[in-house]
């Protein structure tokens, strides 16, 4: 158990050094649109026609809103690519540590109680703990 235990805190301290190194990144999609002016002298008037573009539009949601930026073609949405590239690789990594120091916590042993009083003695602090916060909850 000791040799597992020492592997995967080695993994968790590669995922760490990992996530240490990732650029810059930003949460979001990228997506491509086409837009009619609805000016009845525009070429984008027909209906076969997609409509002027392409626009590039970056989107997230922050604070249960949605964030939009207009992106320019070029070193802009290539930027704004690597970071939402770059955010993915921090996401599936953290996965991954948050998977690792699970494994951790139920491999680690539970450190034993020292005497019946020291047990009596958390008992009765959790007993309080809980207890307050049921009656916070219950409304009471």
């Amino acid at each position: 158990m000791e040799n597992a235990l020492e592997r995967l805190e080695a993994k968790r301290e590669a995922l760490y050094h990992q996530i240490r190194t990732l650029d810059d990144f930003r949460p979001g999609t990228i997506s491509v649109r086409y837009r009619k002016c609805g000016k009845k002298n525009c070429v984008c008037y027909s209906k076969e026609h997609p409509g002027h573009g392409p626009q590039y539009l970056w989107t997230a949601t922050r604070k249960g809103k949605s964030v939009a930026q207009n992106l320019r073609l070029g070193p802009e949405l290539d930027k704004a690519r690597r970071e939402i590239a770059t955010h993915q690789q921090f996401r599936r990594l953290s996965q991954e540590a948050l998977d690792v120091n699970e494994q951790i916590c139920r491999l680690r042993p539970v450190p034993e109680m020292g005497d019946q009083q020291e047990l009596e003695a958390l008992k009765k602090k959790l007993q309080r703990t809980f207890f307050v916060k049921r009656r916070k909850r219950l409304g009471s």
